[in-house]
């Protein structure tokens, strides 16, 4: 489907220059000469380029829709990750690298949402937030929680993580899956 250039906002995804891109940010620009243009800062599916570049109203790009299917992770064998379709019970085998530091937050049984285009894998989506325990950390030193600061934590799942002074070992805590931070110590 063809989508005018001042019609791309962020989150939609085109294909630009043979590959597909998804936009970052966009902008509406009216210059005091020329006409109106939409800056759009792309980031490619693929291999994570980024490219700034000028749509006007007149330019069509193609828009392009992507398939969300439910899948639930099985097991890690070597550098590969196996999936398996929540419909037809298909498994696929995705590549540890595909999902980066991300696996470490994999385990059996979770349920994760893969997007593709004609088929091929694009990105992994995990849930927002995971339960984790603290392994290693430091103890809390007396009279420093007056002043709001973190330590280095180890999680089971050996990940870093910065924690307020009161977690301990045996700790249970959220951790947000997007960047890795500590979210709150679980009930």
């Amino acid at each position: 489907m063809k989508i005018a250039g001042n019609e791309i906002k962020p989150g939609a995804v085109i294909e630009h220059d043979g590959t597909l891109w998804v936009a970052v940010k966009s902008q509406a620009v009216k210059p005091g000469k020329g006409g109106a243009y939409n800056q759009v800062e792309l980031k490619n599916l693929f291999d994570g380029r980024k490219l700034n570049e000028r749509f006007r109203s007149a330019e069509s790009v193609e828009s392009i829709e992507l398939d969300f299917k439910a899948y639930t992770f099985l097991f890690e064998a070597g550098e590969m990750l196996t999936f398996m379709d929540k419909e037809t019970f298909d498994q696929i085998e995705i590549s540890k690298d595909f999902v980066g530091e991300r696996a470490a937050f994999l385990s059996d049984g979770m349920d994760v949402k893969v997007e593709s285009y004609e088929g091929k894998p694009i990105s992994i989506k995990l849930p927002v937030q995971v339960l984790q325990t603290v392994v290693e950390t430091d103890p809390a030193v007396k009279g420093q929680t007056a002043a709001p600061s973190y330590k280095p934590a180890i999680l089971d799942n050996g990940l870093k993580v910065m924690v307020p002074p009161f977690i301990d070992v045996g700790s249970r805590i959220i951790v947000s899956t997007d960047d890795v931070l500590y979210v709150k110590r679980a009930e």
